[in-house]
């Protein structure tokens, strides 16, 4: 029956976002502690005898603490058994599978647990994922898994369990069955043996990435117990449609329901449906009960009736709207037992459409009816050793949506991601890309010529991917699925995916008025029935809309570029790039915390007689797969164009600048062709799964580099921005709201601290989801151009003058170089930075206000006190009045005044003083441990920290609002440190005692 009006009531599940459910059958109890792991050939024991008279007891050879989830060389990592494969050149010292064998990475994993169940309860032992396959002991019980490292495995164990005491397991688990050789000189993906499992094939090493050398080996997943009555809920599939231009919604559902009694199941099955309120109250939406009778011993798939919906909240992708989200819960009860199953899963009401583009060739995307400009980026996986968290993941995917990412590539040749992932891009609004687990140069190309015939077990493919669409396919973030990266299945499996994963008829593009309205048509099947039917099956990454479209290897590039290219006709001809990518050296910090001291060596720059540098690392970046800050004959070194380099500290610095114009430009080069050359762009990559000196804008350590923050003042949904090519300023709205009312302010500063050019352009009308040329900036085409200066662009709301976006370059005339900022950090300017800071839990959160305080005679600041309570606007405006001489201040000195006492909120004034006026260059701040009697190379630094921004400038009389936040281990002073172009050491800006 449904429920005639919503109700209101108490919550009964988890809250939040690090504790809603993800798929959870209820009653689930989760094995990831207490597992011991020992090497099988060090073990003198069978799987039953170590499981009956000889279970082990303690961590006492062979026998060590194990890491589960995760591998086997994880587990070895974690008893300091093998070094650090990832600091230095630590992994050339662990023993290859291919030079051991595999018996050296097959280990027992063992523990125990207890599980109390009653008469006509049934337990299943559950394990999300083993590489590669394993046998299963328990209680004396021996059971075989199948192979395959992306399948899940369900053991009915009720007849084996002791109810009442302790039952003891123990798992062998094999490894892969064709590692493969690591040639001498690397290479994608080895000798490409490894493509003949169905397994990651990242761990033959990559142009990216050392080899892993267990080939992650282990029980790499959660293992689980669940208690349920004599139904079980299987595999329940959530499905949206909508009429009515998206007034009216429907949720179809479809699950398996299994009976494992010997009797005829007389059964209650409901539907529940609510929406979170606020932290503790939630609304419900529909309550509806079916009556259903399930043959003994039988499975069946049952379809409810369609629940309809007026006016849901939408789920929309991050920049486009909020992250609505429903709880949908699904309960089984059984006539004369009782509730049996419950299983739950958060769901987002949205629609998500592609189509290849006209205008050009481009995938473009709709969500919601709503086109979306695609900038997102390539994703490997969080960690190297599948040591795979949920906290891992939140840090992640925030840092994603804090870049303004919309979308992010699983590339196939890493893993079928986690609920986990998905939940937190459900979550913050990361649109995935999922590949399935076929590469080029593994499964068909590369040296040497590999099998293009994909894996040897085509049906173990074709299963395991069947059973990754039914773990993944509630996600609202979910956007598409893809066969392979730069190739295609073979075609067997390739025809299999396109028939499994064809389009039920509503989701075809097709003009929404003429879909059906309320209850399908007779003539189609619910959409829920579907294995998915909803999203999009590409056969390739370069296949269809990507790329050029037919499988020619028309990504990349993937080096260092010259900014203004971004922006030119000739650069990157096709609709939307799934891979481009760029340098991504991380801060001196990083280096020095994961290399010995002859890692910190800098780069040789040698000179070639073209006049171009020619970038030699040392041995250790080589092998962590540094990429150049030059290109010989086409790209002048860029970090040379600040000068000479002294030593790390000021290589990395240099880089960072390098890396925030780098990637800014890139996005900025794209974003200023939406829609009439561009539908989307993926940077390859993100992030590193290891301490890789190439592609990320974090590093392994979760420290952000300055290329992050030039991404996410690209990204922003409306942003104004100077084209490199042509000298326009442009504004992009990527939003569907018209901008009126707005204004741009341009001002060039130099570095006396004067300001020669000033232009103001108001009164300006922006339609939705376009680009707009507003104005040629007439700097430095004017009399007397300085040779380097620096230009800020500020977007505001005339009505209330709130900045909408604000966008900072330093640039130096053409042919030109940037040398003359190496003197310019010698300028001492002034600045007055208020802070305040609570604490909650063990989540510090400090709120700043950083001002430049150097000023001339005339100056006047109109800022208002008043914060904006807008989507864009977060601090005010800050008058500009340009051409007065340089106030002088004598002396140099800083005062920091200590306002806080234990963990009530605290408020600081801390001032920096200097004589000079300009602008203050490349702000930064880092947030470190108090202890300071540090060693060399010992990293103080408390990671992972959120800021709102970093690397950023201010100018003489300007403020601008920064949020840190971040969690401190028990027992840490923490201490927020300030660095800059003119602020050498760094500046204590806030203790916490």
């Amino acid at each position: 029956m449904l429920s005639e009006t919503p109700i209101i009531k108490q919550r009964n599940t988890l809250s939040g976002h690090l504790g809603f459910p993800m798929a959870e059958q209820h009653r689930k109890t989760t094995l990831d502690s207490g597992w011991l792991a020992a090497r099988s050939t060090e073990v003198h024991f069978t799987g039953i005898q170590l499981t009956t008279t000889h279970p082990p007891t303690s961590p006492t050879s062979p026998w060590m603490q194990a890491l589960v989830p995760g591998t086997v060389l994880a587990t070895l990592v974690k008893n300091k058994l093998v070094p650090d494969p990832f600091y230095g050149l630590q992994n050339e010292h662990i023993i290859d599978i291919a030079d051991s064998g595999r018996d050296y990475y097959t280990f027992w994993f063992f523990t125990t647990f207890h599980c109390n169940f009653s008469s006509n309860q049934h337990c299943d032992l559950n394990f999300r994922g083993i590489n590669y396959s394993a046998d299963v002991y328990l209680n004396g019980h021996k059971i075989v898994l199948p192979k395959g490292m992306f399948r899940r495995h369900s053991l009915d164990v009720t007849d084996i369990l002791h109810p009442d005491g302790t039952n003891l397991l123990a798992v062998l688990v094999h490894p892969p069955e064709h590692p493969g050789t690591i040639p001498p000189e690397g290479g994608q993906g080895g000798d490409h043996e490894i493509g003949k499992d169905v397994a990651t094939q990242y761990v033959e090493g990559w142009d990216w990435m050392a080899p892993i050398r267990d080939r992650n080996t282990g029980i790499w997943d959660e293992v689980s117990i669940s208690v349920t009555g004599p139904v079980k809920v299987i595999d329940p599939h959530l499905v949206s449609t909508f009429s009515d231009n998206y007034k009216r919604a429907y949720l179809h559902t479809t699950t398996e329901l299994e009976n494992r009694s010997s009797w005829t199941a007389e059964c209650s099955l409901s539907i529940q449906v609510t929406i979170e309120l606020d932290d503790s109250i939630c609304l419900l939406e529909h309550l509806q009960t079916q009556h259903i009778s399930i043959p003994a011993k039988s499975q069946v798939q049952y379809t409810f009736p369609e629940l309809p919906f007026y006016k849901p909240n939408l789920w929309w992708p991050n920049g486009m709207g909020e992250q609505s989200l429903y709880n949908v819960v699904i309960n089984i009860d059984v006539k004369g037992f009782g509730e049996s199953d419950s299983w739950s899963h958060h769901f987002g009401f949205r629609k998500i459409e592609s189509h290849i583009d006209d205008a050009t060739g481009g995938r473009l995307f709709k969500v919601n009816g709503e086109q979306i400009f695609i900038r997102g980026g390539n994703w490997i996986l969080s960690d190297g050793l599948l040591r795979l968290s949920k906290k891992r993941y939140n840090t992640d995917i925030k840092f994603h949506a804090d870049m303004n990412f919309n979308m992010i590539r699983c590339w196939g040749g890493g893993l079928a991601e986690r609920p986990e992932f998905y939940h937190y891009c459900d979550y913050y609004g990361l649109l995935v890309w999922q590949e399935f687990w076929i590469t080029g140069d593994v499964d068909g190309r590369g040296v040497p010529v590999s099998n293009p015939n994909g894996p040897r077990d085509h049906d173990l493919f074709l299963f395991c991917a069947r059973d990754t669409v039914k773990l993944l396919r509630n996600h609202p973030s979910l956007a598409l699925w893809v066969g392979g990266n730069e190739q295609i299945p073979p075609d067997d499996i390739n025809a299999a995916l396109k028939n499994d994963l064809r389009l039920h008829p509503y989701f075809e593009n097709m003009d929404e008025s003429s879909k059906p309205v309320g209850d399908l048509s007779p003539m189609l099947r619910d959409p829920s029935q579907y294995l998915d039917g909803t999203r999009i099956y590409v056969q390739g990454s370069l296949w269809d809309g990507f790329a050029d479209g037919m499988g020619n290897f028309t990504d990349g590039p993937y080096e260092i570029q010259n900014p203004e290219d971004f922006f030119k006709d000739y650069f990157y001809n096709y609709g939307f790039n799934p891979e481009v990518g760029s340098v991504g050296v991380p801060v001196a910090a990083t280096i020095r915390a994961t290399m010995p001291s002859e890692g910190w060596q800098i780069p040789v720059f040698k000179k070639l007689p073209n006049g171009y540098i020619e970038e030699v690392p040392n041995p250790i970046w080589d092998y962590h797969k540094y990429i150049p800050y030059s290109k010989p004959t086409k790209v002048h070194d860029q970090i040379q164009l600040y000068g000479s380099v002294k030593d790390l500290d000021d290589f990395c610095l240099k880089a960072q600048l390098v890396n925030y114009i780098q990637y800014r430009a890139l996005l900025e080069g794209w974003t200023s062709r939406m829609w009439s050359k561009y539908t989307g762009v993926l940077i390859w990559k993100t992030q590193n799964p290891w301490t890789g000196l190439r592609g990320q804008f974090y590093d392994h350590l979760l420290d952000q580099t300055a290329g992050f923050y030039g991404c996410r003042c690209a990204a922003e949904p409306i942003h104004v921005q100077l084209n490199l090519a042509t000298y326009f300023i442009e504004v992009v709205n990527t939003t569907s709201e018209e901008l009126s009312n707005v204004a741009i302010e341009a001002s060039v500063w130099d570095l006396e601290g004067t300001c020669p050019y000033y232009t103001l352009h108001e009164n300006l009308s922006l339609l939705p989801k376009k680009v707009a040329p507003v104005v040629e900036m007439k700097y430095p085409k004017s009399k007397d151009p300085k040779p380097v200066y620096f230009l800020l662009l500020k977007l505001y709301n005339m009505s209330d003058r709130r900045i909408i976006s604000r966008n900072f370059y330093w640039l130096h005339l053409s042919g030109g170089d940037y040398k003359l900022l190496e003197p310019y950090r010698k300028k001492k300017i002034p600045l007055k930075i208020t802070s305040k800071f609570s604490i909650e839990e063990s989540t510090y959160n400090v709120q700043m206000h950083v001002t430049n305080t150097s000023k001339r005679p005339d100056s006047r600041s109109s800022a208002t006190a008043r914060q904006s309570d807008g989507l864009y606007g977060t601090y005010p405006l800050e008058t500009v009045h340009c051409g007065a001489e340089k106030e002088h201040e004598t002396g140099w000195f800083k005062r920091i005044h200590n306002c806080f006492a234990g963990k009530s909120d605290g408020f600081k004034v801390t001032e920096i003083n200097g004589p000079d006026v300009g602008v203050a260059f490349f702000l930064h701040f880092s947030v470190h441990t108090s202890k300071m009697d540090s060693k060399e190379g010992e990293d103080t630094r408390i990671l992972p920290v959120h800021y709102s921004d970093n690397y950023f400038s201010l100018i003489p009389g300007e403020t601008i609002p920064i949020n840190i936040s971040f969690e401190v281990p028990q027992g840490v002073t923490p201490r927020v440190v300030l660095h800059g172009w003119n602020y050498d050491g760094g500046q204590t800006i806030h203790s916490v005692a």
